[in-house]
């Protein structure tokens, strides 16, 4: 069973989404807060396995939240849910911790395939950025750090980030790709070290930025 922990403030929405995933055999709310004080005080308590996160919150913002929760090491996979289309939002909200971003408008297919990735370590950062891929050169810069290699990327580190971008496993990754896990490993550590990045949000991320997905 996935434990959830729900931060939006807005009373319908809070409640029709724990209405929603009460629908969902293995993914169970466990608490629902309302802004971000309460955040702070139950989640490190309640240790869900995955938080929703609303982004504009009272009290505290859901930014202000993430990264509160980061210094204090008490950041459970966390999910953004939010109304606006922000690419602000967006990156700040991934660089702060977050592990994914959806809109409040998915289906519940959607939300749910969310949680679940999120809760077997993966994130969700290849459907949030595919529309910026597509824009081509166009897409706006994101003030990173330089995320060019200093090595290029082989086609096979290629085809490894494409898929740690969709949010697939290493087992996943390791199954479609015919290997082991082992080797997917090393190649994941490969790809970190190149793009001089810690985590695989941020390995996605940084690609994205140099062009590389």
């Amino acid at each position: 069973m996935i434990r959830v922990c729900l931060v939006e403030d807005q009373t319908l929405v809070r409640q029709g989404i724990q209405t929603l995933l009460g629908l969902v055999d293995d993914i169970e709310v466990v608490a629902e807060v309302q802004n971000g004080d309460e955040a702070l005080a139950v989640i490190p308590r309640v240790r869900p396995d995955v938080v929703l996160l609303d982004i504009y919150l009272p009290k505290r913002s859901g930014l202000d939240v993430l990264l509160a929760l980061r210094e204090s090491n008490a950041l459970p996979p966390t999910l953004v849910l939010t109304t606006f289309d922000d690419d602000h939002v967006l990156i700040g909200a991934l660089r702060a911790g977050a592990k994914g971003f959806l809109l409040k408008d998915v289906s519940l297919d959607q939300l749910t395939t969310a949680i679940r990735t999120l809760a077997r370590g993966g994130t969700l950062v290849q459907p949030i950025v595919s529309e910026r891929v597509a824009r081509g050169p166009d897409r706006p810069s994101y003030d990173f750090p330089s995320s060019v290699a200093p090595e290029p990327l082989t086609g096979r580190e290629l085809e490894i980030l494409r898929l740690l971008a969709r949010g697939h496993s290493n087992r996943e990754i390791a199954d479609a790709l015919a290997i082991t896990e082992g080797t997917v490993k090393n190649y994941v550590s490969g790809i970190l070290a190149k793009l001089g990045v810690r985590d695989r949000t941020r390995a996605a991320l940084n690609a994205l930025e140099a062009g590389l997905l």
